[in-house]
């Protein structure tokens, strides 16, 4: 795959990675993750993404694209509203490859040279036919040691939530398996009806 490509966790102070194998489309899965406006029903890590305008406003178009500013609301550890201290983070996206279902952005509250962290997310289909969900963020700068000292843990617990959440959120409800059943049998229901008894 050519192209923009991950950091390096040699070149940063630690990082954070997460993964999940989903038994889904990979289109529905990437779908979910760059579904923004949905992630407080499910996502116990972020809580909020925003797509703002220069002035912090939401725009009316959630839609991520190269150079768009994001707001993140983030728990950490994870957990409901009301149950962890929210922190919020401006983001820069720096990758929206819908082709090979790749997004990153990278944290911009802060001069980069005190820290700099860029998050990779990508959905690729596995061996088995599967979607699977990857995620990778290198921590740079001196402020990199604080973050790690003070969170680290936490932040991990955070990254496999999401993993966790994205799986069950990315995963076909039992509506949808009902009515595939119910699809089967009505196209087959002929076949019920001829089999000797």
């Amino acid at each position: 795959m050519s192209g923009p490509t991950p950091p390096r966790a040699e070149d940063g102070v630690f990082t954070m990675t997460a993964s999940a194998t989903i038994d889904a489309p990979v289109e529905k899965v990437w779908n979910v993750l760059l579904d923004f406006p949905s992630y407080p029903e499910w996502n116990p890590f972020v809580r909020s993404q925003v797509v703002v305008d220069a002035a912090n406003k939401p725009l009316d178009d959630q839609t991520p694209k190269l150079g768009s500013t994001l707001i993140l609301t983030v728990n950490i550890p994870p957990g409901k509203d009301g149950e962890s201290h929210p922190q919020k983070s401006h983001e820069i996206v720096t990758l929206v490859d819908h082709e090979n279902h790749r997004v990153a952005w990278r944290y911009a509250s802060l001069p980069n040279w005190l820290l700099n962290a860029e998050r990779w997310q990508s959905i690729s289909l596995s061996d088995d036919g599967k979607a699977k969900y990857d995620t990778v963020e290198v921590f740079g700068g001196p402020v990199a040691y604080l973050v790690k000292w003070i969170t680290g843990k936490d932040l991990k617990k955070s990254f496999d939530a999401f993993a966790d959440a994205l799986k069950k959120r990315g995963l076909p409800t039992n509506a949808c398996y009902m009515s595939v059943i119910i699809q089967y049998i009505a196209e087959h229901y002929y076949l019920f009806c001829k089999s000797p008894v």
